[in-house]
Order: C-alpha cells, then structure tokens, then sequence
C-alpha cells in the first residue's frame, strides 16, 4: 500500500495539471504545482497544496529546465514527479536524473523511454514480438542515397519520419522521388529544430488509413491490461482534435488482437506504469504497429468514461508499488465515448494560435459531460505554451447519442475573447461521413477543402 509520506510535484501546467491534482487529494497524497511566471495565475496553482515557480515564460526556462524541476522537487520535500504529458515527459535524460536523485518517477523507466522513445528501434522490437509493422528502413536513414535506395524498395508513397518525434511534427509524405531530396532534407530539419537530434527512418505509407491506439496498464509485478481502442483518426496536420472509443470501424475480433499485440509489445520491453500502442489500420482491417506514447496521454479522459478506471490514479499506484486494482477480466465497457478539443486557433487563418484574454466561458453540463479545463473568466491565455484550452467529453448508451449530446454540448460552450475551433468541431459533428463512421486520416483535409470552398 502507498505510504503517507508520499508527496508529489505535477511538472506540468493546464488541464493535465488539474487532472493530477484531483487524483492526488482523492487519494489523499499532498501536492506541488510547479508553475511558470507566466502560469502564476493559473488554476493549478491555486488548487494545489503548495505551489513554486520553476522560472520564466517560455518553456526552456521552466517546464523543461530539468534542473530546476529536480531542485522544485527536492525543496518542497517531494519524492516523486508527475510530468502530464509533452514537456519532460518521455525525456530519457530526465528520467534518468530522477533515478539518479532517488525521486519517483510517475511513468515508465528510462530503459523503456530509451528503446521506445526512438522511433525506428520501436519498430525493430514490435517486429521482433511479432507484431505487423509497414514496410520501412532498418533503423536510421543516414543519407540520401540510402534514402534513395530504400524507396526503391518499398515504393511510393512513404513517411520521412523524425526517430525521437511526436505530437505529430517530424513527419513528411514524399509521393515521388522528386520530393525525396527536399523533403528529407526539410524533415531531418524539422526533427532537429524540435527534438534536437536530426534521425529520421522511412516507412510505407497507407493510404486513407485509420489512427487507432490502444491504452494499456502494467505494474510492477508482472501485471497487464489493456482498454477497448480509441479512435483518433480525425486529425489536422497529424493533431488530433477529436477521439472516440469504441472505435466505429473496428471489430470484436480486431480489438482482442490490437490488445494482444499491445500486451506482447509492453512485455517485450518490461514497460512499467501507462502508456499506449498506436496503430495503423488500412481498409481491410490489416493492422500495423506504429508507436509507443510512454506517458498519460491527452483523450485518456475517453477510456475513464468508457471503462470506470481512473487512469491517473492507477498510475500513482503503480510507481509506489501498489498492484493493479483491475485484472483484464474486470475491463468492461458499454455504450460510446467522444472527446472534442477544444483550442486557442483561428480556424479562418489556418488555425493559427489566438493567445487573449478570456472574457466570457460558458461550459455545458448535465448527464454524460465532462469537461478537463483550466479556464476561468479573466484568464490570459499565454502565448508560450500548447493551445489547448479544454477538452469535452460526453457518454451515452449509443454513437448516435454521444453525437447528438456533444452537439449540444459545443452549443453551449462559449468562450470570448479568444479564437477557438469550436464551431468548426460542430460542424464535424454533423458531416455525413462522420456521422456513419465512414473516415480516416484524410478527413479533416477534405472537410476544411469543402468548407473554405463554402465560406
């Protein structure tokens, strides 16, 4: 069982933050808020037991400064560090620092963010568990003649993808060889502008496919789960902005082997705490690993609805040793989960950020909606961090349901001040292809086509 002497600084911000805080005085652990000058006003600071500033705005001088997260911790006498999710949370160096200083870290070891935070070595171990993967480069592409020759192979079109990517940067389609040179170049650029190391592999890309990821659980006794798949096929530029569970297009005999597969995937690499297998499925319901997401992840509030597991809780739990409190038998679900992402973007600008201040929220209620926000009415909106302003989450006994309670709920969610995607997320909610569960990674090009064609 946990011990009361446990305390924990959330290295994060916004609606993440809050969610961690929640779980922690329910589970009756104290808190810190580790908070940037720019985040002093925040909500997480304010609700959480105590609260310190890791130093400025901009997210090198605060909430990825590993050392003075690691000294926030130490000085306010915490023992162990939540990151959320982005910032340091799958930052193998980061991790290791932590084991170094005997501070718990609230997600996996750095040996399993080393051998899955890398890409291309990712691809390698799922395919050594047996696991389908597209067809792609053995590891790390050096050059372009090795680019060259490993297109010849697979063919047209393929992905230029950043090893140590995510959040849907460092990603390219090249549809001829025309391309190839300019766009690894631009891609190895763009991988080292954000993640700070250039590697890229090459993989077969699939057309029309559907994003389909997998949550799973695992402790440290030996322990696994796994969740019914959440669909986050609609996605701009590789962002999604709204995810549902289960997923419309996937069958019950699909599901079991998306989770065998996940269970073989966690085993393979002694993966402790949460995280999530992503995939690939084409039309005919062939499925191809992806990656790893070693962390909480945004839409994990669709599986909690679903399922009942308080997923953040189960993760508290894992890193001060405790056992699952649910075995895979005990994982059961029914009915339909939707999340909508609601952001600080001009949809008219090309979604461009629209940091303000908020002058009038207005959030929905009543059976089935959740709702993980930061907001409050006079909050600055900053402009040094992720647009995320919200995430809507409904339930109800059927899609069909789920979709009309999320219509009306994005009716009523009104934020001035700030350019938001709202309006854009309900008109989704009530395109045909949608509606029937007919789309995949192309919908959102298609759809803002139509539209602007429209406005």
């Amino acid at each position: 069982m946990m011990k009361k002497q446990n305390k924990i600084l959330i290295a994060n911000r916004g609606e993440i933050a809050l969610r961690i805080i929640r779980a922690c005085k329910e589970l009756g652990i104290p808190c810190v808020a580790a908070h940037s000058q720019a985040d002093r006003e925040s909500l997480h600071v304010k609700f959480a037991d105590e609260a310190i500033c890791i130093g400025g705005g901009k997210s090198a001088d605060s909430y990825l400064n590993m050392n003075n997260v690691i000294s926030a911790a130490i000085a306010t006498g915490c023992n162990s560090i939540h990151p959320g999710y982005g910032f340091l949370a799958e930052n193998e160096k980061f991790i290791e620092l932590l084991e170094r200083c005997k501070l718990t870290f609230i997600g996996p070891g750095s040996d399993a963010v080393r051998k899955l935070g890398d890409k291309a070595l990712a691809r390698q171990i799922a395919k050594a568990a047996g696991i389908p993967i597209l067809e792609g480069s053995d590891g790390t592409v050096r050059d372009l003649k090795e680019a060259e020759r490993v297109a010849g192979r697979i063919g047209f079109p393929l992905l230029i993808k950043a090893t140590a990517g995510g959040g849907g940067k460092g990603i390219s389609i090249v549809n001829g060889g025309d391309e190839l040179l300019k766009m690894f170049e631009l891609t190895k650029m763009e991988a080292e502008a954000n993640f700070g190391n250039p590697d890229v592999y090459l993989e077969k890309h699939i057309e029309k496919p559907r994003h389909v990821e997998v949550q799973f659980l695992a402790d440290k006794h030996g322990n696994v789960v796994y969740f019914p798949e959440r669909d986050c096929s609609v996605q701009r530029r590789n962002q999604k902005m709204i995810e549902e569970s289960p997923s419309p297009f996937v069958s019950e005999s699909l599901r079991k082997q998306l989770g065998e597969a996940t269970v073989k995937l966690v085993k393979a690499t002694d993966y402790v705490n949460a995280g999530t297998v992503e995939f690939i499925v084409d039309e005919d319901g062939n499925f191809y690993f992806l990656e790893v997401n070693a962390r909480i992840q945004v839409e994990h509030p669709v599986t909690e609805v679903l399922t009942g597991v308080d997923l953040v809780k189960e993760q508290i739990r894992i890193a001060y040793n405790d056992e699952l409190s649910i075995k895979q038998d005990d994982i059961a679900f029914s009915g339909h989960a939707l999340e909508c992402r609601i952001t600080a973007e001009d949809p008219l600008k090309d979604f461009q950020p629209s940091p303000g201040l908020v002058r009038n929220l207005v959030l929905p209620g009543g059976p089935g909606i959740r709702i993980d926000t930061h907001l409050y009415n006079d909050y600055e909106v900053p402009p040094h961090y992720d647009s995320l302003l919200a995430k809507l989450i409904v339930w109800a006994p059927t899609r069909k349901e789920a979709i009309r309670k999320m219509r009306v709920a994005l009716e009523q969610f009104i934020i001035d001040g700030v350019k938001n995607n709202i309006d854009i997320l309900y008109l989704i909610l009530h395109n045909t292809n949608f509606v029937r569960g007919i789309y995949d990674t192309g919908f959102m090009k298609s759809f803002m086509e139509i539209l602007k064609g429209e406005i």
